[in-house]
């Protein structure tokens, strides 16, 4: 078989009735090209290799995983890329779709890559801690609006979908966890440049209990912190208020 490594964070699903709820929310889109983020033990693909007519590529660091899964699936030969999902590029030519049970020490580091790679993805269907899927998916003036919700939120629509329980898991994690889905807007609003727009959204929420005007004032010139907009705190302000501001940024 093979081992547990905590400083990858594997906490493997085995719950086979969560695996089938994953599958049917990837049916319910047209799925050509797939990739999947840390397959570990395997139990989501083997589902996932018996789909006819798509390419299918896994990415796994672990290089005992990769050679279990070779080993169990021969199909998987070729397929897999043995390599952190932060390092590589997009591994297909074309959008592709995103599926994966993310290691939870680095899945925000996840998300912001998926952002990196917008452009091509079409949809990502991934697990989280709860708590990190709640607040991806967090609508402005919720206390776990943040960062993550407004940089996420600008690019795609985020669904929360299900809660998966602690017994699921092999080991089972500390935390409850969470399925989310993402997918492309069609409406990203206008900002000036994501540079301005990432460093707008990051100090407004570093000081989230002051009010905008407090937290954002080096960004802005005294005369635009005179709108009234400024009197709010970061969490009040939608993603689209976000994007209008840094068009009004030094």
């Amino acid at each position: 078989m093979y081992t547990l490594k905590k400083s990858l964070g594997q906490h493997f699903l085995k719950d086979e009735g969560v695996c089938r709820q994953i599958i049917s929310v990837l049916q319910e889109r047209p799925v050509e090209r797939l990739l999947e983020v840390g397959p570990g033990g395997g139990a989501l693909t083997k589902y996932l290799i018996e789909w006819p007519s798509i390419e299918f590529l896994a990415v796994e660091l672990d290089e005992e995983k990769v050679e279990y899964l070779q080993k169990t699936y021969p199909s998987l030969q070729g397929k897999i890329i043995h390599q952190s999902i932060l390092e590589i590029e997009p591994p297909f030519v074309g959008s592709f779709t995103v599926v994966g049970n993310f290691p939870y020490n680095i899945s925000t580091q996840i998300l912001f890559h998926l952002l990196e790679w917008r452009s091509q993805v079409e949809c990502a269907v991934g697990m989280f801690q709860k708590e990190v899927a709640e607040r991806v998916a967090a609508p402005s003036g919720n206390k776990v609006y943040g960062v993550i919700s407004v940089l996420i939120q600008t690019f795609f629509t985020v669904e929360y979908l299900f809660d998966v329980h602690e017994q699921s898991f092999n080991p089972p994690p500390k935390v409850k966890s969470g399925m989310i889905r993402l997918l492309p807007r069609t409406d990203v609003p206008a900002f000036a440049s994501e540079k301005k727009l990432f460093l707008l959204v990051k100090t407004a929420f570093n000081q989230r209990r002051k009010t905008l005007r407090n937290a954002v004032r080096g960004l802005f010139e005294p005369d635009v912190l005179d709108d009234p907009l400024f009197d709010l705190r970061a969490e009040a302000l939608s993603v689209e208020q976000f994007a209008e501001l840094s068009f009004r940024m030094r």
